[in-house]
């Protein structure tokens, strides 16, 4: 894929390097504070305690079920529940289901070896490291500004222990090295295995753009741990696996699902008085926009750094069971994006992709934050993320496309003026 060369339009674009690098270390040092605040309170708690259920607890009763021999239950509510239940004392907030597939149980597995104050810490600090380190890599100047607009992102993701660090990473580090370490890439984008409804987008720009490497890796990433956890856990976890995800398809399509942190559309629709069908087919008009703008941008020769930042951004969008938790991603779409981003957006233009990223976390801060004063008890909200996802891309194609057709333009008249 050939490089546009955009640096003259728009003029040098603002160095945000310096001017954002104290909002910066400020969010790193309060990120610090919490993780340190987190792994105290999970390591002083005592069964018998009742505390609020962390996303990080379903992972790590999952673990412990792991290596007692009986992982598959955790696939069946009913099961699952009363894990939760005898885990945290009660009922509030519990996780219904368990939809991950049996690599992501094995991945976790290593998590219950150790007591889950400790496990929080290492799971957590391990995998927002490893994601900090991936987005400054892709990011170069506006490293500062990513990790502020990420700031709710960066927090929402602590607070609950979750994977988001872990996904934002594999994402990013397929899309840094796509275009040179093609088979670094395959294996990274293999690994989104543990939530392949996130690596959609990505996975269709390998495809287009013919990385065949990376896609072959991929592949076989796929396969070699789909039959190294049939042999550990047994044929019977796929069975589990698969009736999970119809029961939670199912559950997703009821008036008991709570949406307000979901980023979907189809949670958009389904608070605002919509169909379950209805929704679904809004939410699959979004898939096809968000992967015709991955095809689009292909099509049109951008550079593969706009093309993998849209992908990035798109790959959230499919789905109706992306959540506020998996924006990170977002964060590796940005990074790859704001170096031009900011240098060919106008004032106003660069306002609000700023304040889109920033508000697409800041909406699911909010509600953890709601939910903990109100004690747990889940009162349906409006979902909004996935139209502010929406807009963020529209605007993300506006900038480039213009910004593409002038360098080509100023090209044209170059080449012209020198014949």
């Amino acid at each position: 894929m050939s490089e546009v060369r955009v640096r003259q339009v728009g003029g040098p674009g603002p160095d945000f390097s310096g001017k954002w690098a104290m909002g910066a270390r400020f969010v790193l040092y309060g990120l610090a504070i919490v993780l340190v605040l987190m792994t105290a309170s999970l390591s002083s708690w005592q069964a018998g305690q009742f505390r609020h259920l962390l996303d990080f607890d379903a992972f790590y009763i999952v673990a412990q079920r792991v290596w007692l021999g009986d992982v598959a239950q955790v696939y069946y509510f009913d099961q699952f529940a009363k894990l939760q239940i005898d885990a945290i004392g009660r009922d509030i907030n519990i996780f219904g289901y368990w939809t991950y597939p049996p690599q992501f149980t094995l991945l976790v597995a290593p998590l219950a070896l150790l007591p889950v104050g400790a496990s929080y810490f290492l799971f957590v600090a391990g995998t927002l490291g490893v994601y900090l380190l991936t987005l400054r890599a892709i990011s170069k100047s506006c490293f500062a500004l990513v990790v502020i607009l990420l700031a709710p992102v960066l927090l929402l993701t602590l607070f609950g222990g979750q994977n988001g660090f872990l996904t934002g990473s594999l994402i990013g580090v397929t899309c840094l090295t796509m275009e040179r370490k093609p088979i670094a890439a395959g294996l990274s984008l293999g690994m989104m295995v543990i939530k392949p409804h996130l690596a959609v987008a990505v996975g269709i720009y390998a495809l287009l753009a013919r990385r065949w490497m990376t896609v072959m890796t991929a592949m076989a990433v796929v396969l070699l741990s789909s039959i190294l956890c049939t042999l550990l856990f047994g044929t019977s976890i796929w069975s589990a696996f698969l009736t999970s995800s119809h029961d939670s398809a199912v559950f997703l399509g009821s008036e008991r699902f709570h949406f307000f942190r979901s980023i979907s559309l189809y949670a958009i629709m389904r608070t605002a008085g919509f169909s379950a069908s209805l929704a679904f087919l809004g939410q699959a008009a979004v898939a096809v926009v968000a992967l015709s703008a991955v095809a689009f941008a292909i099509y049109r020769d951008f550079p593969a750094r706009w093309s993998l930042g849209i992908s990035a951004v798109a790959t959230l969008m499919i789905s109706p069971y992306a959540y506020d938790y998996d924006l990170p991603i977002l964060g590796v779409g940005m990074a790859l994006l704001l170096p031009d981003l900011t240098r060919l957006a106008t004032g106003g233009e660069r306002a609000a992709i700023y304040g889109l990223t920033f508000m697409s976390g800041f909406y699911g801060l909010f509600q953890i934050l709601r939910l903990t004063i109100q004690d747990g008890k889940s009162i349906e909200q409006p979902a909004l993320d996935g139209l502010l996802l929406v807009t963020l891309l529209w605007l993300i194609l506006r900038v480039l496309l213009r910004g593409a057709d002038e360098a080509r333009r100023n090209s044209r008249d170059r080449a012209e003026a020198v014949g």
